[in-house]
């Protein structure tokens, strides 16, 4: 029996391409147009071409911060995700008071605003009132994230971890909850060792939501501003000036829009390239085993 089409159907998807529309086409629009253009004034516009995206490129100081920023967000991978990994596994199952119990003590970091958690590590980390930094200076640890870029640094990742870790742990503890016990008994009769049972079963079973929290956390933390620029101000010097802050200031600072402009662009093609990068090869992971 052929299938009847009807074409009215498709007003029923023009809400939300509306939306979708208003919501990111056309300021994106706007951003390409501004990028090509020079802005004297309301109504006062010269097109460049491709002078700003040129300017940009040959910036050496976006170059640093690119840098910093592509070992910044692999620094977060590496640690918030395999950590997560392991607090999942080391979690209660089941329906109980301890679950339930972890379960919010996990979620209360994500609860706190970006500026409150700049506001804690800044005091935390300070040696003369913060605790953090006071605990260091007692075990003789030479620590000041105020003048030392390393310390700086380390403590803009630091805070992302303590940040950021619940959620990869929640979403992974949600793929572990969803594999049928059927797996692990299976798994048992067959002798089989944790780390097969991690390999060939759990780590499997969390692929989709690993995909989601590798680009969610890889996403967040190459467009961190907020937190270091609270807790840092990007210093000292420019040791943990990311390119968002970097954009902000060419942007709000100088009013360089078309610089700015091109900036975003070139800014949003770097994420979606890496996006793309990071789920082909979680997708492609194990894809020999499944054959």
């Amino acid at each position: 029996m052929d299938k009847v089409q009807d074409n009215r159907a498709w007003f029923l998807i023009v809400p939300v391409f509306l939306i979708v529309a208003f919501s990111a086409i056309l300021p994106l629009m706007t951003v390409v147009n501004y990028s090509v253009q020079e802005i004297f004034g309301p109504g006062q516009t010269f097109f460049v071409g491709t002078e700003w995206f040129e300017k940009v490129l040959a910036d050496d100081r976006l170059h640093d911060a690119l840098v910093r920023q592509i070992l910044y967000s692999l620094a977060v991978l590496a640690i918030e995700v395999p950590l997560g990994i392991l607090i999942a596994l080391g979690m209660p199952g089941g329906r109980s008071a301890r679950t339930s119990l972890t379960l919010v003590l996990l979620a209360l970091p994500l609860l706190i605003p970006f500026n409150v958690v700049g506001t804690i590590w800044q005091i935390f980390g300070r040696a003369d009132i913060g605790l953090g930094g006071a605990a260091l200076r007692m075990l003789g640890v030479s620590y000041n994230y105020t003048s030392n870029s390393l310390d700086a640094w380390v403590t803009v990742l630091v805070m992302d971890v303590w940040h950021w870790t619940s959620l990869v742990a929640l979403l992974c503890y949600a793929g572990l909850q969803s594999i049928p016990p059927a797996y692990y008994q299976a798994a048992r009769i067959d002798g089989a060792s944790r780390w097969a049972v991690f390999r060939y079963i759990q780590l499997p079973k969390m692929r989709g939501v690993l995909i989601i929290a590798v680009l969610l956390r890889f996403m967040d933390s190459f467009m961190i501003y907020t937190e270091p620029f609270v807790l840092t101000g990007g210093g000292p010097g420019n040791s943990t000036t990311f390119l968002s802050q970097y954009l902000t200031q060419m942007a709000v600072g100088q009013f360089d829009i078309g610089t700015a402009a091109a900036f975003s662009i070139i800014y949003f093609l770097i994420v979606l390239l890496f996006s793309f990068v990071f789920y082909t090869i979680i997708t492609n992971y194990g894809a020999g085993d499944r054959k």
